[in-house]
């Protein structure tokens, strides 16, 4: 897994940078504690058990995919990671780094699977993009907005990553 650490003087900008510009919000985590969160939260997008992932955000938080409607719940929100979860079984979401925009959390990450869930077509898929995260009183992640060129995923889906 391939991941940017913040440490040293750089987390002590980065906790001033976190502290300061998310007015109203509350950050539990340090930037180490925040680190660990963001390496297990790929572990579980990578695991295979979207109940699992469904507890990386808070009772009543979302995640929504680039436009589409937000999963609401922890119930919704595993299902909506059980559907990439059943279509891409062998999925691993690597933590490409982990910066802070606007006071708030990016998980930049890599998708790499196969399309060999039911009806695949073995398809090699291999895509990047972000989810900016607000997170909660409580260390979870209360909204997570999703990002990636969902036209080149579904042109994966279909003809397969571009060579390499």
């Amino acid at each position: 897994m391939v991941s940017t650490r913040i440490s040293g003087a750089r987390a002590v900008v980065f906790l001033a940078v976190v502290l300061s510009g998310c007015a109203g919000q509350s950050h539990p985590m340090n930037p180490s504690e925040l680190n660990d969160f963001a390496d297990r939260y790929a572990a579980a997008w990578s695991g295979q058990d979207a109940a699992r992932f469904a507890t990386f955000y808070a009772e009543n938080g979302s995640i929504r995919v680039n436009d589409g409607e937000p999963a609401v719940g922890r119930e919704a929100i595993a299902a909506l990671a059980q559907s990439y979860m059943t279509a891409l079984p062998n999925m691993i979401v690597r933590l490409d780094s982990l910066t802070i925009v606007n006071g708030k959390p990016h998980f930049n990450w890599t998708l790499l699977a196969t399309n060999s869930g039911p009806g695949g077509n073995g398809n090699r898929i291999d895509i990047s993009g972000y989810e900016e995260w607000t997170m909660s009183p409580e260390g979870l992640i209360e909204e997570s907005l999703g990002h990636m060129d969902s036209e080149e995923y579904q042109r994966q889906i279909e003809f397969g990553a571009p060579e390499e």
